[in-house]
């Protein structure tokens, strides 16, 4: 949604990018005139791919290498961008284990440090396993999952992503037309991984002392665990005016242009400024 973005963010002095991936955010907040963008990813792949796109910016960019919750001292700026969720570089890259339709590792670590999808999935206790793919992937049949998983493993460990992916469609099955058995179940072992619902709690927060005033905050989130947190904290933050009554969604325009735009939704508020 970059046009929706930029309509909130575009042309601001100074922008924090908490999720910096390939840089495409960032260069159209840059394009548009932000004077200043800092760029935050805990990606070193993603940091340095970005900072290669954003070099004709010169100073005008400056990348961190950080999670949301661990950002170093910055002066106040007047916006903020999260998008949230793994990113299509991410996705698109077998190595890194994310997708479930392609053959790689089971990873998934946004960074490079950590426990990955497979030390989860082979080492976590079959209770333990159920309940993280019941509250992050919400998956209704995360105890059957969970029994498979474990079962699957006593013969043999299970290290790759179409290997998952194989255990749990036996154990889910698959409706014709509907989504892929596995979704679930990887979605909820990324959060897992990267305690992304965690971080984001941390994050928002500091955000939000980070803005000047009349500085907007501006959330792009794509399933239901994460927009919940984004909507209470608004909600809950006395701080903050919402701009959007209702989440925003990409037109049928983006949609059709890609696909994985479907299930986004744009929160905003901005820092209400104290009368004086």
């Amino acid at each position: 949604m970059p046009s929706e973005v930029l309509e909130f963010l575009g042309g601001r002095r100074r922008v924090l990018d908490m999720t910096l991936g390939a840089g495409g955010h960032a260069e159209a907040l840059l394009d548009s005139g932000t004077g200043l963008l800092f760029g935050v990813d805990r990606d070193p792949v993603a940091l340095e791919l970005a900072t290669e796109r954003l070099t004709r910016f010169g100073s005008r960019f400056a990348p961190i290498g950080a999670t949301f919750a661990e950002l170093p001292p910055l002066e106040p700026v007047d916006g903020v961008l999260y998008d949230l969720g793994v990113s299509s570089m991410q996705l698109d890259d077998p190595i890194r284990g994310f997708s479930f339709r392609e053959e790689g590792p089971l990873d998934m670590r946004m960074g490079s440090e950590g426990i990955s999808a497979k030390d989860l999935v082979n080492t976590t206790s079959e209770e333990e396993l159920a309940d993280i793919l019941f509250l992050y992937g919400e998956e209704r049949q995360s105890r059957k999952v969970a029994r498979a998983i474990v079962r699957a493993r006593e013969r043999s460990p299970i290290e790759t992503t179409f290997q998952l992916t194989s255990v749990v469609a036996s154990a889910v099955g698959k409706r014709p037309g509907g989504p892929h058995p596995a979704r679930r179940t990887f979605q909820a072992l990324r959060v897992a991984v990267n305690r992304e619902l965690e971080e984001l709690t941390a994050s928002l927060p500091q955000a939000v002392d980070l803005l000047a005033p009349g500085g907007r905050i501006v959330v792009l989130s794509y399933h239901s665990l994460e927009d919940r947190v984004v909507k209470r904290f608004f909600l809950g933050e006395d701080r903050l005016q919402i701009l959007t009554k209702r989440p925003l969604r990409p037109t049928e325009e983006e949609v059709a242009r890609n696909s994985r735009s479907t299930a986004a939704k744009l929160r905003a508020a901005e820092l209400a400024v104290k009368a004086a």
